[in-house]
């Protein structure tokens, strides 16, 4: 079993910086992908990054060039780095862990239980 746990979430004031961490534990003795998505209330569940086993990285259009995804030194752990954020950012932030990089969120088996980003104005 592989559990997926986020962190890093929180209040933030708009134009400001968050950055959120996923580690993963259990039987990761294999490469993965991870990926970020993020819910809002009313809203459906919103591709935002995700980086493939051998560094390859996708983000959204709605983020590019406000968000950064990386890896850890320890390959289990993935950061979203959040700057310049706006209001349309608030959602639940889930990490996922899947074999294949994709926007798709099906094709990602392990989820962590999301954390809240709030950006106020």
């Amino acid at each position: 079993q592989i559990q997926v746990a986020e962190s890093g979430g929180g209040v933030v004031q708009a134009g400001g910086s968050l950055r959120l961490s996923c580690a993963a534990s259990g039987r990761t003795f294999s490469s993965a992908a991870y990926a970020w998505f993020r819910q809002a209330p009313g809203q459906e569940r919103e591709f935002v990054a995700a980086i493939s086993k051998t560094g390859e990285i996708i983000y959204a259009d709605s983020v590019k060039g406000r968000f950064t995804i990386s890896k850890g030194d320890n390959k289990d752990t993935v950061y979203l780095q959040m700057t310049g954020l706006k209001s349309e950012d608030t959602a639940t932030y889930y990490c996922a862990r899947g074999p294949e990089m994709t926007t798709r969120s099906y094709v990602y088996d392990y989820w962590g239980q999301g954390t809240q980003v709030t950006v106020s104005t």
